[in-house]
């Protein structure tokens, strides 16, 4: 595969304002591996109940589909963050795909629980990759004024996915089955080979091969001096914060909207496609005001508001006013994830800028994995208000984090 161009990508020297061809295609390839993600994981779900029935697996073998998915995905993330920092962006998203393309495709030919178990877990570790790795392209693509706009473009598409699965599943399950899907879910990651196929090395990480280092000294490098330390500390506290406010409140929100306050089903789905929608719209207004007034307010300000949409929510009892107040709350709770993409780009050299956001984005993933359960705990044993009390001091913690740990980088030319 080719490595230098005619027309490298101008995020090269950080000063040219205008967006490549280069830097739309890398965007491109980016966005749709995200979606790759989020579109695998919602048609898992959705299939549970037809892969239950004929594979006669047990609930908790069911529920173990999912979370050796989410598992492969970590363990993914740490492995080829690092890879792609060593030997390219655009070679190591191609490993990924493969592996997930293949391990994909076994699954629909799956005789029983252990070989699907083992199939879902590498196409997971395959999945893993994609976060980190194509933020780290789209900012070494993309210049330093639209920095954070791309890289809330690329979080886009894990929403995006969501999305199409919720719009695919329900009409293709019943006439192609759990096998068929598993088929389906292979076509996005053609779309993302297609793409990447043909695209270079960012002209950026090429210039890097002189100062290239081992994969440990990759993770090296996020601890290397007191102040990235604060800021690897800072961003860990950041996403951490934003996973379990996000998994805390998306999955125990629909069953207390449901039990306590009488939505019916349709409402309840009526509920999530509102909030999620709002999420899309809360992503790309950070990376429009992040690009505009700094990565650090923009922070602060989604921050507070999702501090008192999540106490103001709390309070709500009227079914129609909480419906679209689900789109605020989603917001500024999910919008955030417009802005880690460049903060993390910014805050390190090229030879550990995919290795710092796979691995910071999924230790914050590990932490708020236990979300469910801690508001779960809290609403079986207190109430449901004071689960909510929980989720907005945490935003204030996020808040303390930012204003004394992160820095302000916008405008920073990549190193």
């Amino acid at each position: 595969m080719e490595t230098t161009s005619a027309n490298p990508p101008v995020a090269a020297s950080g000063t040219d304002e205008k967006v490549s061809k280069y830097g739309w295609k890398a965007l491109a390839g980016s966005t749709v591996g995200y979606a790759m993600d989020g579109f695998d994981l919602l048609i898992l779900g959705f299939m549970l109940s037809a892969i239950s029935a004929d594979l006669q697996l047990s609930p908790t073998q069911a529920g173990s589909l999912v979370t050796w998915t989410l598992v492969g995905a970590v363990a993914g993330g740490l492995i080829f963050g690092a890879l792609s920092d060593v030997y390219g962006r655009i070679r190591v998203l191609t490993w990924t795909i493969v592996l997930f393309a293949v391990f994909t495709g076994l699954c629909a030919v799956a005789s029983g629980y252990w070989d699907l178990l083992f199939y879902r877990t590498i196409a997971g570790v395959g999945l893993g990759g994609e976060f980190g790795i194509g933020m780290a392209l789209a900012s070494e693509a993309w210049p330093a004024k639209h920095r954070a706009r791309a890289t809330s473009y690329v979080a886009l598409g894990w929403q995006l996915g969501v999305l199409a699965a919720a719009l695919v599943t329900p009409a293709l399950l019943p006439n192609i089955g759990w096998r068929g899907m598993f088929l389906v879910g292979v076509i996005p990651a053609f779309v993302a080979w297609f793409i990447r196929n043909r695209l270079h090395e960012p002209e950026l990480f090429v210039r890097s091969t002189a100062k290239r280092r081992s994969i440990i000294d990759a993770f090296k490098l996020l601890f290397k001096d007191t102040a990235t330390s604060k800021i690897s500390v800072g961003i860990v506290v950041l996403t951490s914060v934003q996973n379990f406010g996000y998994y805390g409140l998306m999955i125990w929100m629909p069953n207390f909207l449901s039990k306590q306050l009488g939505f019916s089903l349709t409402k309840s789905s009526m509920w999530t496609a509102v909030t999620i929608l709002g999420m899309m719209f809360g992503i790309w207004v950070f990376g429009q005001l992040a690009d505009r007034i700094g990565r650090k307010p923009t922070f602060l300000l989604f921050q507070a508001g999702a501090v008192i949409m999540v106490l103001t929510y709390s309070n709500l009892a009227d079914q129609s006013l909480m419906l679209w107040a689900g789109a605020a709350l989603g917001m500024f709770v999910n919008g955030m994830m417009g802005g880690y993409g460049a903060l993390m780009s910014e805050g390190y050299p090229t030879e550990a800028r995919a290795t710092a956001q796979n691995v910071l984005f999924n230790i914050g993933r590990g932490v708020g994995g236990f979300g469910p359960v801690v508001v779960g705990s809290l609403v079986a044993t207190y109430s449901f208000q004071i689960a909510i009390g929980l989720l907005a001091a945490i935003y204030v913690l996020d808040m303390i984090a930012t204003v004394f740990l992160i820095p302000e980088l916008k405008g920073t030319e990549l190193k």
